[in-house]
């Protein structure tokens, strides 16, 4: 079973409706006997990074997962700032990230893209997956996936990033440490690369 979580995220409707069609078992909730149930995780992305941060401690929700992604090994998907707080820290707030893939998240700089681009990355990019990347398995890279974002995800370790987008400069927009797994872009607006990723994380 999938556990969406429900911390006020946008885009739950449309994850729900895409594992529905694909008739594979999820649930949409914050309980935490349910979560504590679930076989992996999907943490959404709409929102801020402290205010994100500050629901899931306040929910309990942050414990349950750190027992269940942290000690018992089981997956999550982190989309746009569900990916965002998986690292240690975000240059758009102030409080520790939940730190499971090492890494700081940082503002795109415009004056530093080579090209005179606008900001937000809003819109369709292609990307450059790396090898071994589960997630982005059959996958049409060329057409790519939709963004919505001004920050970016900087790992610590170039081995944790499985992909990464061009846009004025190189940047990370998939990362993946064991079972710990983010993307930058949104899946559930992307279409059939989106319902790839989906099914891909429920077969892992």
């Amino acid at each position: 079973m999938i556990a969406i979580i429900n911390y006020g995220s946008g885009n739950i409707a449309a994850i729900a409706n895409i594992y529905k069609q694909l008739k594979i078992p999820y649930i949409v909730t914050d309980d935490l006997v349910e979560l504590a149930n679930a076989d992996r995780f999907i943490l959404p992305g709409v929102g801020a990074f402290d205010a994100t941060i500050c629901y899931l401690n306040d929910s309990g929700i942050l414990a349950t997962l750190n027992e269940q992604v942290v000690i018992q090994k089981k997956r999550v998907l982190g989309i746009c700032v569900g990916m965002q707080i998986l690292a240690e820290s975000s240059e758009e707030g102030k409080l520790a990230g939940l730190g499971w893939i090492p890494g700081r998240v940082r503002k795109i700089d415009a004056n530093l893209l080579a090209t005179d681009l606008k900001l937000p990355h809003m819109g369709w990019n292609s990307i450059k997956p790396k090898a071994n990347a589960p997630l982005l398995a059959g996958v049409d890279v060329e057409r790519g996936f939709y963004f919505l974002h001004n920050y970016y995800f900087d790992a610590k370790d170039v081995a944790d990033v499985s992909a990464t987008v061009q846009y004025g400069k190189e940047m990370p927009c998939a990362v993946a440490r064991a079972n710990v797994f983010g993307m930058q872009f949104h899946p559930e607006k992307s279409h059939a690369n989106g319902v790839a990723i989906f099914r891909n994380f429920a077969e892992l």
